[in-house]
């Protein structure tokens, strides 16, 4: 299977994260599993005419594409034109290719938060009117019609993430090679779920601060950071704490509260990303599926158990109080 991948308005850092496939690498990988990129604007040699030359020849069928991917948002200003951005020497505004090319294409894959649902590009005022590719925010309706569906059936594949996953995208594609791809393996907004059906929360390893709501009142500091520190992981979709990226990190095992990146409108919570809004000293938002009743009662009761060891630690930037030694029952 060939894929086309083409980078609108965003950073290019689903590109910089991709790179960063490990064991096997990402071209190893994608050998193994029968893709081969037609044309990547960072990682092909080819430009000018003869990009513009297989541009055509997709278009007018005569090459076939199995997997457009898409990366980054789709600029739509002026008045819906798109001409703030032209792809470069074909004199046609992205927004127009990939409208044209999207019905060809087997497969399409959104790549990253601004290529799903806008992301970080659409935010504030948004006057150069970026949106998803099938999504503008929470709501279906982008650069692409809600009703748009590819070759396969299937609407926009959405691997969101600000930046994504390396095995988000690769084990996406991986899937779609092998025929094993289909709607039921996509959540309400269309993510992969595979790794949509987790929580953030799942395996941080601040989960046992989290389960005695010992705090941590400042970045640097051991603690859970949902009660004050602006962490969503406990709403937020994604198994960063369990396939971990590059190996062993992630933000949360960084020590940054995580921002719900996976999410439509992440890049506008309407407070600092590290604050936690409260209502009553409660925060406003709570775990998935619990009710605040619930949560209150077993925050309460939490505090009040808490182990020294966990409480002293919580605000400190290393153990300070080490686990107490048990000796063999005889």
């Amino acid at each position: 299977m060939n894929i086309l991948w083409l980078q609108s308005a965003g950073c290019g850092g689903c590109t910089m994260s991709l790179l960063c496939a490990e064991t096997p690498g990402l071209f190893d990988l994608l050998e193994g599993a029968g893709l081969s990129f037609l044309w990547h604007p960072t990682l092909s040699e080819a430009t000018g005419a003869e990009v513009f030359g297989m541009l055509r020849d997709i278009e007018d069928g005569t090459l076939p594409l199995d997997i457009l991917c898409v990366e980054g948002s789709i600029v739509r200003g002026p008045a819906g034109t798109g001409r703030f951005h032209i792809l470069s020497g074909t004199g046609r505004s992205m927004l127009d290719w990939v409208q044209s090319l999207a019905p060809r294409a087997q497969h399409v894959v959104a790549v990253g938060t601004c290529a799903t649902y806008g992301g970080v590009t659409s935010a504030g005022e948004n006057p150069a009117d970026a949106v998803g590719v099938q999504y503008e925010g929470a709501e279906m309706g982008g650069a692409l019609d809600k009703t748009f569906r590819s070759r396969s059936g299937l609407p926009v594949i959405n691997i969101a993430g600000c930046p994504t996953h390396p095995d988000w995208v690769t084990e996406t594609l991986m899937l779609l090679a092998s025929g094993t791809f289909g709607l039921d393996n996509m959540d309400g907004f269309g993510r992969p779920r595979f790794y949509a059906d987790h929580l953030v929360h799942h395996a941080c390893p601040k989960n046992e601060f989290y389960e005695y709501k010992a705090s941590a009142t400042q970045l640097s500091e051991m603690g859970c950071m949902m009660e004050n520190l602006g962490c969503v992981g406990t709403q937020a979709v994604g198994d960063c704490n369990i396939r971990s990226w590059n190996g062993e990190g992630s933000c949360t095992r960084a020590g940054y509260p995580c921002i719900n990146c996976t999410a439509p409108e992440f890049e506008e919570p309407g407070h600092g990303f590290t604050e936690t809004p409260k209502f009553a000293g409660i925060p406003v938002g709570l775990p998935t599926d619990m009710p605040k009743a619930w949560f209150m009662a077993l925050a309460s009761l939490s505090k009040a158990a808490t182990p020294r060891r966990i409480g002293v630690n919580a605000t400190a930037d290393r153990t300070v109080v080490p686990p107490s030694l048990q000796k063999p029952k005889s």
